[in-house]
C-alpha cells in the first residue's frame, strides 16, 4: 500500500511495512526537515539502500522516519581535532580499545546513558535488533574504550558501506570516553583509506571534534564516490 502525506507542505512517500520493494526517494526531494519518507521496515536490504542514498532512519515509535538532511555534519578522518588535553590522555595509555567487542553493551549503553542537550533517545528496541543484525554480517562495526582493570568506559558504533563510515551512536561512562573511541576510529579509517565519516546531524561536541557542516548536494557526491569501491564486510580485529 503506497500513498502520498503531506508534511511540511510536500508531499511524503508512505510505505506499507511490509513493502520491501518500493525504493525509497531521491533525497532531493526531503522537505525542509531532510524528512524523505515515512513507513517501511528496518531490513539488512531498506537499511543498506537508505544509507547508499544518504538517508538514515530517525524515529522514536512506529512508523520508521527516513531523513536527509541539509546541511549535513561530516568529519573528515584526517581532519579530527585533538585538543592538548585529549593528546595527554593518548599518551598517558592508561586505557585499552577495542574494535567489534561488546556490541551489545556498547548499543545498549548509546541507548540509555544521558546526553547533554537532548532528551531521550531514538535507539528502541527496533533500531538495536536491526543493527544487531548489520553488525553479525559485519556492516556495523564497534568501537570500545576500556580501563586498566578492563571496564567499558565509553565507545561508539556506525555502518559502513565501501569507504564511508556512517557514524550512529557514541556514549561515555568517564570523562573523554566518547573522544578516545572517535580519535581510535579515525586512525582505523585513515590506515583503511577512509575519507567520510557521517555524522548526520549538527553537534557542537562533534564540531569541537573537528565536523564540519556542508551542503547535502556536496556530501552526496563525496558519499557516491566513498562508496562506489569494492565493500570488504569483515569483522575488524
Amino acid at each position: 500500500i503506497i500513498n502520498f502525506y503531506n508534511f511540511s507542505m510536500k508531499e511524503i512517500l508512505l510505505i506499507h511495512p511490509n513493502d520491501d520493494t518500493t525504493t525509497l526517494p531521491e533525497p532531493s526531494n526531503a522537505t525542509e526537515d531532510g524528512l524523505v519518507a515515512i513507513g517501511g521496515n528496518l531490513s539488512v536490504e531498506r537499511l543498506l539502500e537508505a544509507y547508499s542514498k544518504g538517508i538514515f532512519p530517525w524515529f522514536n515509535e512506529q512508523p520508521v522516519l527516513w531523513f536527509s538532511p541539509d546541511p549535513r555534519l561530516v568529519l573528515y578522518p584526517r581532519s579530527i581535532h585533538i585538543s592538548r588535553s585529549l593528546k595527554r590522555i593518548i599518551q598517558k595509555k592508561d586505557h585499552n580499545v577495542k574494535f567489534d567487542t561488546d556490541f551489545d553493551r556498547i548499543i545498549d549503553y548509546c541507548s540509555k546513558v544521558p546526553r547533554r542537550d537532548q532528551k531521550g533517545t531514538w535507539i528502541n528496541t527496533d533500531m538495536i535488533d536491526a543493527y544487531k543484525k548489520l553488525f553479525t554480517r559485519h556492516i556495523v562495526h564497534c568501537v570500545g574504550i576500556y580501563n586498566k582493570s578492563d571496564d567499558l568506559i565509553g565507545g561508539l558504533y556506525g555502518v559502513v558501506i565501501g569507504k564511508c563510515f556512517f557514524g550512529e551512536s557514541m556514549f561515555s561512562l568517564e570523562s573523554n570516553a566518547s573522544k578516545l573511541a572517535l580519535y581510535y576510529l579515525c586512525q582505523k579509517l585513515m590506515n583503511d583509506g577512509f575519507g567520510l565519516i557521517d555524522c548526520q546531524v549538527s553537534s557542537d561536541y562533534l564540531k569541537s571534534m573537528g565536523a564540519v557542516e556542508i551542503s547535502r548536494e556536496i556530501f552526496l557526491k563525496q558519499l557516491k564516490e566513498s562508496i562506489s569501491g569494492s565493500t570488504d564486510h569483515c569483522k575488524w580485529c
